[in-house]
């Protein structure tokens, strides 16, 4: 579900890769109807039962989605990048790369949301 805040955002944002956060973003909301954005961080933010990812807006040669618990993900993606014990990143481009990792991205999005309903079923 696109948020109004962050379409504001959006309009304001003045950075070269502009094109393509709004193509991952739109990549995102389209993986599956329940994932939401806000503004959070000072940064369009994905959420589902928590937060999922958000962008660096400063980046300039790239865009870069950051997944603020993405070690916790269920699943292999070969351009989830990063070791720590929480967060992970992926790096875009071009809108072409972006298009090219729709499949990996939708892949996330699923996984992130049965893991929350999983967990949410746990607390119950």
């Amino acid at each position: 579900m696109a948020d109004n805040q962050v379409d504001v955002w959006m309009a304001h944002y003045d950075n070269p890769m502009k094109v393509v956060v709004e193509r991952v973003r739109r990549i995102l909301l389209t993986a599956d109807d329940r994932i939401e954005e806000c503004i959070k961080w000072q940064a369009p933010t994905f959420t589902y039962r928590g937060n999922l990812a958000s962008f660096f807006p400063k980046s300039k040669d790239h865009a870069t989605l950051m997944f603020h618990q993405g070690a916790l993900i269920p699943g292999r993606y070969p351009h989830l990048l990063g070791s720590g014990r929480e967060a992970r990143s992926m790096q875009f481009v071009s809108i072409h790369e972006a298009e090219e990792r729709r499949d990996e991205l939708t892949e996330i999005v699923k996984a992130w949301i049965a893991l929350r309903d999983e967990q949410a079923g746990q607390q119950l």
